[in-house]
């Protein structure tokens, strides 16, 4: 074959490889053109809610609402300002839209999951630690385990839930009243109402004491040290991508948290499966009925889908550590407020204090049942 013809062969043969090229860049240009569509689309369609001024262009409103007493003021100003909702940026393109009245959260709250859909990135954040439990799931994976959790909150499960609620809350008032009695004047109510929620947790959850009301607890220290980190994480726009997260030092407090608090979860769980093996499910349910014991941990292992399918053991885990989480958190910081606003109007508390009188007139004890 002469060199001229082979000159001719070259162009021919790669054109079809310029050609796949081509067609690649095509398909990338047209994906970035549809993507940057939809995005100028949403934000035309942001720009209808209200906004407060932005710390500035890269920052947006990052930081402007801290995690403290401040921050909270500056938050009920906000909605003060803005009583239908606002709308904040995280950096210079991620919304966040805040809505406050009533009337519009109702439509939001009725809403099917396909259209209220969960928080991408603050969820992602809490991934590593709550797996994929209710919190998280979604779609078939969230409807199977709902069903299978339901039984978890039937009356008599919980009714005997009340009484550790009631000793945990009485640890908590003892330790009020040394402080008073030792002249202090001040208190931290979320920190002290946390741990009385965690302890609570730990004993209706796993069925056990630490304690930590009055002691150290390397477990609850670890939860609260993850819940703070991923509050701080939120907040700042540099640590969202996992890779220069873990490079941190709170990334790296983030790991060991977690390990130690999936140990724990892990551990509780290997023992309580040996035990049902042990003992068979009839009589595992018969002592546990008779010592009125039967936690969150043992409802998940009991727990079958109408397929007879039980949870994993990384199943379990998930559910039991989003529990923690969620069960601590949210009802701390609820009840931190009644009692802040209980404070605030003495007229209110007045009236809650009569009907819990009310409540307990003619019985032989003081408890709440």
């Amino acid at each position: 074959m002469s060199q001229q013809s082979l000159s001719w062969l070259g162009p021919l043969a790669a054109f079809p490889w310029l050609l796949l090229l081509l067609a690649g860049a095509c398909w990338l240009l047209a994906r970035v053109l549809t993507q940057t569509y939809t995005l100028s689309e949403k934000y035309r369609h942001l720009r209808r809610f209200p906004q407060p001024p932005r710390r500035n262009w890269f920052l947006g409103h990052l930081g402007m609402v801290p995690p403290t007493e401040e921050g909270m003021k500056e938050l009920a100003q906000l909605v003060g300002t803005y009583p239908q909702g606002f709308i904040t940026w995280m950096g210079p393109i991620i919304p966040l839209v805040t809505l406050c009245h009533p009337d519009i959260l109702r439509s939001v709250l009725n809403a099917s999951a396909a259209v209220a859909l969960k928080d991408v990135i603050f969820y992602s954040f809490l991934k590593p630690w709550l797996g994929d439990g209710l919190l998280l799931s979604a779609d078939d994976k969230w409807s199977r385990h709902r069903r299978m959790l339901t039984p978890a909150f039937h009356f008599n499960i919980l009714k005997p839930y009340v009484k550790i609620f009631n000793d945990s809350i009485n640890i908590m008032h003892a330790k009020w009243q040394r402080l008073a009695s030792g002249g202090s004047a001040r208190l931290d109510m979320f920190e002290q109402v946390s741990l009385m929620t965690l302890d609570s947790l730990q004993k209706c959850v796993f069925s056990f004491d630490s304690n930590c009301q009055e002691k150290p607890s390397a477990y609850i220290a670890a939860i609260l040290e993850l819940s703070a980190v991923v509050v701080k994480r939120h907040q700042q726009l540099l640590l969202h991508p996992d890779p220069l997260f873990h490079l941190t030092s709170d990334g790296r407090r983030f790991r060991k948290a977690c390990g130690l608090v999936h140990e724990f979860t892990d551990a509780v769980v290997r023992e309580r499966r040996r035990t049902l093996s042990t003992q068979g499910v009839d009589n595992f349910l018969q002592a546990k009925t008779k010592a009125k014991t039967l936690d969150f941990i043992d409802v998940l292992l009991l727990a079958k889908d109408e397929d007879g399918k039980e949870l994993s053991d990384e199943d379990i885990r998930a559910e039991a550590d989003t529990f923690m989480f969620e069960g601590h958190d949210t009802t701390a910081s609820g009840l931190s407020w009644v009692l802040y606003n209980l404070a605030r109007h003495p007229e209110h508390q007045e009236r809650c204090r009569e009907e819990v009188r009310e409540l307990l007139r003619g019985r032989d004890t003081e408890e709440i049942e």
